[in-house]
């Protein structure tokens, strides 16, 4: 069992009190972050803290410390020991490296709006890119590696996010409002239909000419709201746009359209004049408490607002801008891998989704349908109290996930876990090793030790604490 030491990011979008209130005892917050002010990254040590990386990318990669006392990287530790340290499933499927990275974030304002690349386009971007001769820590550059990227956020507060496209109705109605030229011009291009396919609705051809090859077989409705984004994020600054989505906000009735405006008002009021809010009104609003999470597939377009959570995905740094941020925006790319099917978002602790959930005292599994990683959310101590996610799961799927646990109680052998306490504190055992962790602190579990359990340290009322295992699914 390791200690891991997470990787400060300091953004400008981050918090000045969250993150370094639960990793108050981290060394690496005493050192400043590297970073470039013009890009979003700062480097002082008072600077907003935007997320805490539990990391084996290349780019970032988490210091180990050995129950010996060496110190060594995640990166290493498994080129050496690849089996030992996240199994021999593991490293026959994904080589040897950690499948997943594991952040906690902080967003004080919200974030850039994006979309992460498929597997195609990060292989394609991140080859031409090397080609071009860009460094891979330069700020102009998208794909820092050649990875797709989903990722899945279990909120630890109250977090607020917009995620993938809500239908054309919801997205005309919330527009339609909006007393702005632009928000006129979205609703144009969601409301002219094509009658065939290579036909191009009046002074629309810039955008059906970015349209990727697979739009030739999308259906009409899908190749609107592709027009309709891409008027937005290709549109320049526009005046006048706070103003005119707050009156909107006045008049809106309908409680999943307030939480629309309520977003887009939040952007518009940390980017002025950034025409990109606007297509929050196109998008799903998303209100998580303290056990909810979302998953966000790659190609989905989403921007998160505010609040703190868990985030997991594929070990990958590419992110494709469309607006929201002083960071590089790539928006051809962007929008040759932007999935513009609506469809509400997937809550990955949702029963009705397959083998998802199972709940072991006060414990919850996210585990999306994809291998590299999932995520469980735990609670310990005599004096826990059930999350409000877990009482509406076990009410509607109780007698389900009581079978799917007992068929479930091997999921943490043989592969790599990062174990997190998030609160109080909890006593992390293995096959061959235990610690006892407090919030902010973590440890690193290679395959080898086996069975992990985490509970509370004592039998005292007061000796509850919250935790997160970050694993694969294989």
């Amino acid at each position: 069992m390791y200690v891991i030491r997470p990787v400060p990011k300091r953004y400008a979008w981050g918090s000045y009190t969250r993150l370094q209130s639960l990793f108050s005892d981290e060394p690496a917050l005493a050192a400043a972050d590297t970073g470039d002010p013009t890009t979003g990254a700062v480097d002082t040590a008072n600077s907003p803290l935007a997320e805490m990386w539990f990391s084996g990318h290349p780019q970032s990669p988490s210091q180990l410390i050995a129950p010996d006392g060496t110190h060594t990287t995640v990166l290493d530790a498994i080129r050496e020991r690849p089996e030992y340290m996240v199994g021999r499933r593991c490293s026959e499927q994904f080589g040897p490296e950690l499948p997943f990275l594991f952040k906690i974030i902080a967003a004080r304002i919200p974030l850039s709006l994006q979309v992460h690349p498929v597997d195609f386009e990060a292989r394609a971007g991140f080859n031409a890119q090397n080609a071009q001769g860009i460094a891979q820590d330069a700020p102009e550059r998208s794909f820092h590696d050649a990875e797709a990227k989903s990722e899945m956020v279990v909120a630890l507060e109250p977090f607020e996010a917009s995620v993938g496209f809500s239908p054309i109705s919801v997205m005309l109605r919330n527009l339609s409002m909006v007393s702005h030229p632009l928000a006129a011009r979205m609703v144009d291009a969601l409301t002219q239909r094509t009658l065939r396919i290579g036909q191009t609705p009046e002074g629309f051809e810039h955008a059906d000419a970015m349209m990727p090859m697979s739009s030739m077989v999308w259906p009409d409705s899908r190749r609107r709201i592709f027009r309709a984004f891409h008027t937005a994020i290709t549109a320049g600054p526009v005046e006048g746009l706070e103003t005119q989505l707050r009156y909107a906000s006045l008049r809106v009735s309908d409680p999943v359209a307030r939480s629309a405006f309520h977003h887009a008002l939040a952007a518009a009021a940390a980017f002025p004049n950034d025409p990109s809010v606007l297509t929050l009104l196109m998008l799903n609003p998303v209100s998580l408490q303290e056990g909810e999470s979302v998953f966000i597939p790659a190609g989905t377009p989403h921007a998160y607002i505010h609040g703190m959570a868990a985030e997991i995905m594929n070990n990958s740094d590419n992110v494709l801008r469309a607006g929201m941020t002083v960071k590089h925006k790539d928006i051809p790319r962007l929008l040759h891998t932007l999935n513009c099917q609506p469809g509400a978002p997937v809550d990955p602790a949702d029963a009705r989704f397959g083998d998802m959930a199972t709940r072991d005292g006060d414990l919850i599994v996210y585990t999306p349908h994809i291998d590299e990683f999932m995520l469980a959310y735990g609670h310990t101590g005599p004096t826990t109290a059930a999350w409000p996610v877990m009482d509406r799961v076990l009410r509607r799927y109780g007698a389900l996930l009581r079978q799917l646990a007992r068929g479930r109680i091997d999921q943490g052998r043989h592969k790599p876990r990062i174990v997190l306490c998030t609160a109080g504190s909890v006593r992390c055992s293995s096959e061959m090793d235990a610690r006892e962790l407090s919030a902010g602190q973590a440890v690193f579990i290679p395959a080898a030790e086996g069975w992990v359990s985490v509970e509370s340290c004592g039998g005292g009322s007061l000796d509850g604490g919250s935790f997160l295992m970050a694993t694969t699914q294989v």
